[in-house]
């Protein structure tokens, strides 16, 4: 079982790379707004009711999905570095795939803001992801987040065996799950 864990700021690629290594590699995909935008039909993701939501149905996925016969699982996350209760949520994660057996990998994306800008508003970003519609709120949601929130790992602060931080700034999704999949021989 492999679990690919790929994390970033917002519009930063995530689920555009992530789909484009599912075609690639066989391994499916769960993009973090999978969740988000389901129980958002019932309650907003910032409400204790909405986060304990989509933690319940992300948590049942993963233990199912370790347990399974599949080849592997993609799945997307903004990571807030200055967050301890990240590094928990991750770690937690990783430790259910990696005690049966799984192999974790790492895969942080950073783009230059003017270019998170520009793929906020993406056909494709927009199909899948339907809390991000309204462009004005979701850009103004992303500023602030990268004003509250160190959302990309500092030099070396990252220390995984299966780590690689890409810059995808001037890299097309095709190009990025390439060298994922070479890197980590997917």
């Amino acid at each position: 079982m492999k679990f690919v864990l790929v994390f970033g700021p917002q519009a930063v690629g995530k689920m555009t790379v992530g789909q484009e290594l599912a075609k690639i590699t066989g391994l499916k995909l769960f993009h973090n707004h999978m969740t988000i935008d389901l129980v958002s039909h019932f309650f907003d993701y910032g409400t204790k009711e909405g986060k304990r939501l989509v933690s319940l149905f992300r948590q049942e996925i993963f233990e199912e999905v370790s347990k399974s016969h599949l080849k592997g699982l993609i799945f997307t996350y903004v990571w807030a570095f200055d967050m301890q209760e990240d590094w928990d949520y991750v770690h937690h994660v990783s430790q259910l795939f990696e005690k049966r057996g799984g192999t974790v990998y790492f895969v942080e994306l950073e783009a230059d803001l003017e270019e998170r800008l520009e793929r906020n508003k993406s056909f494709n970003r927009l199909e899948h992801k339907p809390s991000k519609r309204d462009i004005e709120w979701s850009e103004g949601d992303l500023k602030k987040s990268m004003e509250k929130y160190r959302l990309n790992s500092y030099e070396g602060e990252l220390t995984y065996s299966n780590f690689i931080k890409i810059n995808n700034t001037n890299l097309s999704a095709e190009e990025v799950a390439t060298i994922i999949k070479e890197k980590f021989h997917l």
